[in-house]
């Protein structure tokens, strides 16, 4: 092959590459306006109940074991909201998830905010949590469940766990863990957060 024709080729397959990662970087910016189309859709109809402050003691209190109570929106059950006040976002969670459910909103991976073992999954959508990354430990989680209990929460570390490592997902004691897939979606953004103890934490433990 002549140096004319190998440099026509080269070009051509120069300009193939740049309209591929042209058209992915287009995707990636249409996901994720959809996904937070999605999300402040959901927002819009979730409606928490508001607590009856003269209540003495909550209903997941007498039984920590009950399920959580849902909302079904869209076709879709949730359990609640997720804010994070330092990121800006607000946040619909699902019952249950899979891949699909995963493109409209943050999930539920397993335990329970009742026990104190909720884990919270999600795409690394900018709209959901992409900047996990950027959390900071002392930051603020709150959790609000449908029937309006609020559960507040303090990041307490950041760390990179390997995509396979899905027991330790769940394990190490800690009462909220939010995770996503890094970029290369080889690894797992992983947040840990205690229980905070504040004056105003009306889900605090007896």
């Amino acid at each position: 092959m002549s140096s004319r024709k190998t440099g026509a080729a080269l070009i051509g397959i120069g300009f193939f590459l740049i309209v591929v990662a042209l058209t992915l970087v287009g995707y990636n910016i249409w996901d994720d306006y959809r996904a937070q189309s999605a999300v402040d859709s959901v927002i819009e109809q979730l409606s928490p109940e508001t607590p009856d402050d003269s209540a003495a003691i909550p209903d997941y209190l007498l039984d920590p074991t009950r399920d959580m109570p849902t909302e079904e929106i869209g076709g879709y059950r949730y359990i609640g909201k997720l804010s994070v006040p330092s990121l800006e976002l607000e946040l619909p969670v699902m019952e249950t998830w899979d891949y699909e459910r995963m493109k409209i909103s943050p999930c539920r991976y397993s335990g329970t905010a009742y026990l104190n073992n909720l884990v919270i999954c999600a795409h690394n959508y900018a709209s959901h949590f992409g900047r996990l990354k950027n959390l900071s430990q002392g930051d603020t989680v709150i959790f609000t469940d449908i029937d309006g209990n609020l559960f507040t929460y303090e990041v307490s570390k950041i760390e990179i766990l390997p995509g396979t490592a899905l027991k330790e997902m769940q394990s190490g004691g800690w009462d909220l863990t939010l995770f996503t897939c890094t970029m290369s979606g080889q690894s797992r953004v992983t947040v840990r957060c205690k229980e905070a103890i504040t004056a105003g934490n009306k889900q605090k433990r007896p």
